[in-house]
This record gives structure tokens, C-alpha cells and sequence, in this order.
């Protein structure tokens, strides 16, 4: 079904291996690959874990999987064999799809058949391997909705030449860089995850390959700002997601890149990537705004239960791009829903013209002597201040107040912690300023990208006292 979708225009390119092929061509491999996975035992309803390190093969053996009726397991290549293996076992996966062999657990019998639009199509994990892995697991129908809402928020114009520098086991990545467009007919340039030499040469890229359109997140934008020269041509359109982004590091971002169509995106792998985006030219563009949503609808969910259309609250969802639920685990899915809205864990409001603000997560309140801190908003704040880079924010026990407003921080120039603080005191209320910063050379993230806060706090703490 979704291969289906993707228009014939389409072009892949992979500037690393030298690569560069049409739709018609990489749909022939697609199929190619399904019967080979086919002979191989790979069988209608079971499901397969992709590692493949080559973005072309990733894609491919992602799609070949559905054309063979099997549900695909996006992992990171880069995962250890005990990670892959505990995937495998959680999942209940046939077969690992790498550098070698398709190397299935049982035989197939039947003949091939692919998958139907509500089959579970592809499996995203959100959450450690090492542990209990949380697989988020959507169909080819959902993916296809929120491919299609995507490309009518966006336009074909925009989406035109897109850079992909996300990874593929990334619903950002995948869905939102890569399935979109393709289905928009544009030509997508596979360059997930630039190593830092690599990243010296992003600008040069941008101006050679005329990228019209990317989307990445706050931390690669950082990067690109240390490391490499601007692009002389300005992209038509960029996306900023996956994590919280400051009107100062928005403004940043639209002065580098040269163009003020830079938009603060809200996304979930539960909603299949994007839920909506505010451009910085958007009438009440400030820290955590991401405006309307892109098909579906957003509400709150006040304290006592209610369903909230204006005010402040726990960030409901409602979109035709829904997860069908969590791979095996019945409780967190019933769990993640107020009744046919889906419950984000992002604390946001909601103004009269139905604009979305994000707050903060409700797992990363700080308890301030009974005052509830968001962590995210301590983040955005300390990164306006002109010699941070970037800030992490966290709880620490103390005696008086129950927890302490702390922080880690990558600064930009010189500056002592006091002058932090009352830089801060000067634009926040008393219980949100940081009691203690730690100074670190850089913000530990996932593998995803994302910031952990709990491996930020442990790591601030390994780094000495603080001031």
C-alpha cells in the first residue's frame, strides 16, 4: 500500500556510496529483495529486525519486508549483538536483516503475500535494547495518512530536493525525511547521521545538491553552526523537531540558513512523526509554540478529567496516523489513552486561535516545594543566555523543598555561575532558577539523538560538585 504511494519522479541518492537512482529502478530492487526474503522463510505475518547499515538497503529491506508480508523492526545498525538479540526475542522477529544472509528461525510453506493496509507493517523502537525494549508499532494505512497530511501541510515545491540527515530506525528519519518525500516526487539525498569531520562540509552540500528542504533536530543545528560554513543558497523550508527549541535558538537557526521559513515541529513516534509545526514568522512565535495540527486534532486533559479545547493541561491526540499500540504490552497501551485521544505526557496550552504550545513533559516536572518546574522550560531559558550553548535541566533531592532545580550546560564563552543565576532570577520566577549548574564539554543523547535526562543528571554528577 504505501509503496504504492510513492511517485514514479522520485529519485535516491546516497552522496557516500555515489549513488543515485529513480523510483522505477529502486521499486524493481524492492521486489527483488521480497523474493529472495521469500525463499529465505521470511513468511506472511511474522516479522524481521533491519539493521542494514547502507541507507538504500535499510529502505529497501524495510518495504521487500512488507512486499513479503512481514512487519519490519527498525533498529539501529549500530546496536550490539546481545541489543539485536534481546529485539529479537522481545519482538518475536524470524529473522535479522544485516551484511549477511537473511538467516530466518523457521521455514516458510506458503506462497508470498503481502501485507494488507491494517497488518502491522513496521515496528519503531522507543526505548533502550538493553532493558525491555518499547516497540511502537504501526500499519501501512497509518503510515500512509500521515505521509499524505505531511505532504499537504508542506507542498511538493518545498520537498523538492530534500537532505535527510536523520537516521532511518528514526520515525523523524524515516517517515517524515524519507516517506514523505517520496511521495511528494522529490529527490531524497541519504546522509543520516554526518560524523563531525564529515559535518565541516554540511553548507558546501547544501549549495551543491540544492537542497530545498531538511528537517533535523536543535542538536544537529548546534553542530552545523560550530562546524561548518553557511550555505550560499537559502533551502525554501526547515523543520526543527524532536526535542524542545528556544525562540533564541529558533532565530539562530533562520539567521544561519539564511530563511525565516524555519518551523518548530511537534512530532510522536506514536502519531507516525509530525502532529503540526509553527514557522518563526507565525504571529505569537515563542519558546515551545508549534501551532496548528496537520489533520487530526489536539485538546487537554484538565485535572479532573475533563477534555479541554483552551487552557493549560496534559497534550491529548487525535489523527488518522495512530500507533495501533505498544508491540506486546496491552497495559501501556490501554495506559496511553483517554478514550479515543491519545495521552502524550507533554504538559501544553492551548490559546483561543487553537494554537499549541508545548510546556514541558510531565515525567520531567521538578518539584519545587509542591511548585511544579518543567525541565524544558529551565532548557529554553538558559540557552537565550549569550554564553550557553545548550542546557539540560534536572531534579535533585533536597532536605527543605524535596528537589532542587539543577542544570547541566555547554557554554559558549566564559561566564560564572553566579552571574548565570541572577541573570536568570532577573527573567524567572525565584523557584525556577538553578540552584546548582555543572559545566559539561557536551549534552550526552541517545542513540536516537535525544536527550536522556537521567544520563545527563548521572553524568553532571560524575563531573564534580557544580556551583
Amino acid at each position: 500500500m504505501l509503496l504504492s504511494i510513492l511517485n514514479d519522479r522520485s529519485k535516491l541518492v546516497d552522496p557516500r556510496a555515489g549513488m543515485e537512482l529513480g523510483l522505477d529502478v529502486f521499486a524493481r530492487s524492492v521486489i527483488a529483495r521480497a523474493a529472495e526474503l521469500h525463499r529465505s522463510g521470511i513468511d506472511h505475518g511474522q516479522c524481521a529486525v533491519v539493521a542494514r547499515p547502507a541507507p538504500l538497503d535499510y529502505l529497501r529491506d524495510i518495504l521487500a519486508l512488507w512486499e513479503a508480508g512481514a512487519m519490519a523492526v527498525a533498529v539501529n545498525p549500530a546496536i550490539t549483538a546481545e541489543e539485536r538479540d534481546n529485539v529479537m526475542r522481545a519482538t518475536g522477529a524470524t529473522a535479522l536483516l544485516d551484511d549477511g544472509p537473511p538467516n530466518p528461525t523457521i521455514e516458510t510453506q506458503s506462497p508470498p503475500r503481502p501485507l494488507g493496509p491494517d497488518d502491522p507493517a513496521l515496528t519503531l523502537m522507543t526505548s533502550g535494547t538493553t532493558g525491555r525494549p518499547k516497540g511502537i508499532v504501526h500499519t501501512q494505512r497509518s503510515l500512509a495518512a500521515r505521509v499524505a497530511l505531511n505532504v499537504m501541510a508542506i507542498g511538493t515545491a518545498d520537498l523538492e530536493r530534500s537532505l535527510c540527515v536523520l537516521p532511518l530506525h528514526f520515525g523523524h528519519g524515516l517517515i517524515g525525511n524519507v516517506f514523505t518525500v517520496l511521495a511528494a516526487g522529490g529527490t531524497l539525498i541519504l546522509w543520516p547521521q554526518p560524523s563531525i569531520e564529515e559535518m565541516r562540509r554540511f553548507g558546501p552540500l547544501v549549495d551543491e545538491r540544492r537542497v530545498t528542504f531538511m528537517s533535523s533536530t536543535p542538536a544537529f543545528w548546534n553542530v552545523a553552526m560550530r562546524l561548518s560554513p553557511r550555505p550560499k543558497q537559502a533551502m525554501r523550508r526547515v523543520h526543527v523537531g524532536s526535542a524542545p527549541l528556544s525562540i533564541e535558538h529558533w532565530r539562530a537557526i533562520a539567521g544561519w540558513t539564511g530563511t525565516r521559513r524555519v518551523f518548530n515541529m511537534y512530532g510522536m513516534t506514536e502519531t507516525a512523526n509530525w502532529i503540526g509545526g509553527a514557522c518563526l514568522d507565525d504571529d505569537g512565535a515563542s519558546d515551545g509554540m508549534v501551532g496548528l495540527p496537520w489533520g487530526g486534532a489536539a485538546a487537554l486533559l484538565g485535572e479532573d478529567g475533563r477534555v479541554l479545547r483552551e487552557g493549560t493541561g496534559e497534550v491529548l491526540i487525535a489523527t488518522p496516523s495512530m500507533m495501533t499500540g505498544y508491540l506486546g504490552m496491552e497495559a501501556e497501551t490501554r495506559a496511553a489513552f483517554h478514550g479515543p485521544w491519545l495521552r502524550t505526557g507533554d504538559t501544553g496550552r492551548i490559546d483561543a486561535h487553537r494554537r499549541l504550545t508545548l510546556v514541558g513533559r510531565i515525567k520531567h516536572e521538578i518539584n519545587r516545594g509542591g511548585v511544579k518546574v518543567p525541565a524544558e522550560e529551565i532548557d529554553m531559558l538558559l540557552e537565550r543566555h549569550p554564553a550557553v550553548r545548550e542546557a539540560c535541566a534536572f531534579g535533585l533531592p533536597d532536605p527543605v523543598a524535596g528537589e532542587a532545580v539543577a542544570a547541566a550546560i555547554v557554554l559558549r564563552a566564559e561566564v560564572d555561575a553566579a552571574s548565570i543565576r541572577a541573570w536568570c532570577r532577573e527573567r524567572c520566577r525565584a523557584e525556577a532558577v538553578p540552584s546548582r549548574l555543572f559545566v559539561l564539554d557536551a549534552i550526552p543523547r541517545n542513540d536516537r539523538g535525544k536527550v536522556v535526562r537521567d544520563h545527563v543528571r548521572e553524568a553532571a554528577l560524575a563531573s564534580g560538585p557544580g556551583a
